[in-house]
C-alpha cells in the first residue's frame, strides 16, 4: 500500500465548515470506492491549503479512470467550497501494510480481520488483497455495502478477540453461523462480485470451538451437509475446507490447532 497527501488550496474566500463538507465528502467517496483506505482521516489547515494524508491500495489509486460517478460529483463539489482539485504528493510505500494484488485470480474469496485495513477481497492465489475499484461496481456505482460488510465483521471480530463481555458471544454467531444476518449480506455479495468478474468467488466462514480435533475433521460444510469438504493441505496454510456448491472455506476450530 502507499501513503500520498492531498493538498487543496483555496481560490477565492471561503469557510472552514464549507471547505471541511467538501473535502469529508470527497474522501468519503473515494473510500466507498476502496481508493484510499480506512475510517477516519485527518485534515489539516497549514499556511493557506488544507492537507489530507490518505492511504492507498496501489500507487495509482487516484487516477481518474478509477473514480465512480459519487467521486466525481464530490470532486465538482469542491468549486462550490471556492476550492481547487487537489494536488497529489507522493510519500512513500507504506512498510506496514500487505502488497495490492496486480495478477488476475483463479478464484478469489471474501476475507478481512479486525487488524485489517485493506480491501476484503482476496486473490484466492496469493491472498494479497484485490482493490476494489479493480472491480465492476457491485451496487449503485461504488462499493459501498462491502466496505459496510468489511466494518461490522471487523466490529464483530474485535469484540470476539476481546472476550471480555457477553457481547463476545453474539459477534461470534455473526461470524460462525452460516444462518447469522452477517453471513448472509457477505455471501450475497461474495455471488455479486463473481457474477460481475466471472471468477469463482468464495466466502470465509470464521471457525472457533469444537469439542477436538478428529470431531472438528469430521465436521460436514454448515450450509449444505457436504462430508467431503475437507482438503488434504490447507490453502495458503490457514483455509482446511472448501465446499465448491456452497462457495465457503473454512478453518479447522483456532483452538484445535
Amino acid at each position: 500500500m502507499h501513503v500520498v497527501e492531498l493538498r487543496f488550496e483555496c481560490f477565492d474566500n471561503t469557510t472552514i465548515s464549507a471547505a471541511e463538507k467538501a473535502i469529508n465528502g470527497l474522501l468519503e467517496a473515494y473510500r466507498a470506492n476502496g481508493q484510499v483506505l480506512g475510517r477516519e482521516f485527518a485534515v489539516a489547515f497549514n499556511e493557506g491549503e488544507f492537507r489530507a494524508r490518505l492511504l492507498m491500495p496501489e500507487k495509482s489509486s487516484l487516477s481518474k479512470r478509477f473514480n465512480s460517478p459519487w467521486v466525481e460529483l464530490a470532486l465538482s463539489e469542491l468549486t462550490e467550497a471556492k476550492l481547487l482539485a487537489p494536488r497529489e504528493k507522493y510519500i512513500g510505500q507504506d512498510i506496514n501494510s500487505e502488497v495490492s494484488s496486480t495478477e488476475t485470480p483463479s478464484w478469489q474469496l471474501l476475507y478481512t480481520s479486525y487488524v485489517h485495513m485493506c480491501s476484503p477481497v482476496r486473490n484466492g492465489d496469493t491472498l494479497q488483497p484485490i482493490p476494489l475499484y479493480q472491480l465492476p461496481a457491485t451496487f449503485n456505482g461504488d462499493h459501498k455495502r462491502i466496505i459496510r460488510w468489511q466494518t461490522e465483521w471487523q466490529a464483530c471480530d474485535e469484540l470476539q478477540m476481546a472476550a471480555a463481555t457477553k457481547a463476545e458471544f453474539a459477534a461470534l454467531e455473526e461470524l460462525t453461523s452460516p444462518k447469522s444476518d452477517l453471513f448472509r449480506r457477505g455471501w450475497d455479495l461474495r455471488g455479486r462480485i463473481e457474477y460481475l468478474t466471472k471468477i469463482p468467488t468464495y466466502y470465509y466462514l470464521y471457525r472457533v470451538g469444537g469439542d477436538n480435533l478428529a470431531s472438528e475433521k469430521a465436521r460436514p460444510c454448515p450450509r449444505c451437509g457436504n462430508k467431503e469438504w475437507l482438503l488434504e493441505e490447507p490453502l495458503l496454510d490457514m483455509f482446511h475446507f472448501r465446499c465448491d456448491a456452497c462457495r465457503i472455506v473454512s478453518n479447522i476450530s483456532w483452538d484445535h490447532l
